[in-house]
């Protein structure tokens, strides 16, 4: 239902209130009610809706409206906790879509601020956000630990009054994922976003990829349709700015190692939602055969859908979880996710 409707929005104007129901259901489970009422308001059907889901879209909208309101407050309370150290935090993500002003960010509500900065300056930007009230919070020290030494992000970081969370990364991917593209050259193309507060964030092709390699690295999927919405959001606002862009997105994907990622993000976009993407490079520049690539469809058809039971089928537990398997297969090593793994079911369950 949310598929087909994200797919041609004018279909809403047929459908029944159980319908509607059903819609509003699968739609708040993937966290697009909101963006949905923006859909609805560009395509100018709002007048079409019946009173009682489009109480709920209103609802959505106004809880969004404010959500972006008080994240444009606390990336500012961060470029300023920085000025002095002449780092400019670079947005990643939801935080980036918003202050950019990117079509994702229409409706679209998240529960941390992701930022990058160079590796070498980590210590001294979680220093500084220490003095200025965020610090870790809830970890074990095995946790911080596996954190600090593996993952490409260190532990999360809390305000000890606002209890907003920043995530600080250094990398995309973890250190030990089989890819590692180079986060000296991302960041060298970072561009400015508000020339007063100093924000900046990934140049539009960088963001694209990076939207890519986290959904399509990642094992969970329960905000998975949300995440190709935000690609087919990118590349059509990006395509549209230049001839150039879809040579010039392969070009650096093949660069930075993750033509694998954006294979998949330009094959689900067009598959699922139906995005525009030249036959010249929809293959995404990664050969793979014909069983593989029904395969990987098989998996990501149901992991990419609503995580709500009406869009289930008998192979949708059996598809997210080998996935959930994948995810984390490709950011570690057998011989570190084994034990890790372990560790998490059994150790820590048992302390809990």
């Amino acid at each position: 239902m949310l598929v087909n409707i994200l797919r041609n929005p004018e279909l809403c104007r047929s459908l029944s209130l159980r319908e509607w129901d059903l819609l509003i259901r699968q739609a708040r489970r993937s966290e697009l009610l909101a963006r949905l009422h923006h859909i609805f308001a560009c395509n100018e059907l709002i007048e079409t809706i019946p009173e009682a889901p489009l109480l709920h879209l209103d609802s959505a909208r106004l809880i969004a409206d404010r959500h972006a309101v008080a994240v444009r407050w606390e990336v500012k309370q961060i470029a300023i906790a920085l000025h002095d150290s002449g780092v400019a935090p670079i947005l990643l993500k939801g935080a980036a879509y918003l202050i950019g002003e990117l079509p994702p960010c229409f409706g679209r509500v998240f529960n941390d601020i992701d930022i990058i900065v160079p590796v070498e300056r980590l210590g001294e930007v979680e220093s500084i956000l220490f003095l200025h009230g965020w610090a870790s919070y809830g970890m074990s020290d095995y946790d911080k630990e596996y954190y600090r030494r593996w993952m490409h992000e260190i532990p999360p970081l809390r305000h000890v009054k606002r209890k907003t969370v920043i995530d600080v990364h250094h990398r995309i991917l973890p250190r030990t994922s089989r890819s590692q593209p180079s986060s000296d050259k991302l960041l060298a193309a970072a561009v400015t976003l508000d020339e007063k507060t100093g924000v900046k964030a990934f140049a539009p092709i960088d963001m694209v990829l990076h939207s890519a390699c986290h959904l399509f690295y990642e094992g969970e999927f329960d905000h998975g349709l949300r995440d190709l919405v935000d690609l087919d959001a990118l590349l059509t606002e990006f395509s549209s700015r230049g001839d150039s862009f879809w040579s010039d997105l392969m070009d650096r994907a093949d660069e930075l190692e993750l033509l694998r990622p954006l294979f998949y993000a330009l094959r689900y976009t067009r598959d699922i939602l139906g995005t525009s993407i030249p036959g010249s490079v929809s293959g995404g520049g990664v050969g793979t055969s014909f069983i593989g690539a029904r395969w990987m469809d098989s998996l990501f058809h149901r992991g990419l859908m609503p995580d709500h039971a009406s869009c289930n089928d008998s192979f949708t537990g059996i598809a997210r979880w080998l996935l959930f398997v994948r995810g984390h297969y490709l950011r570690m090593p057998l011989r570190l996710l084994v034990p890790h793994l372990v560790r998490k079911a059994f150790v820590e369950d048992m302390k809990s």
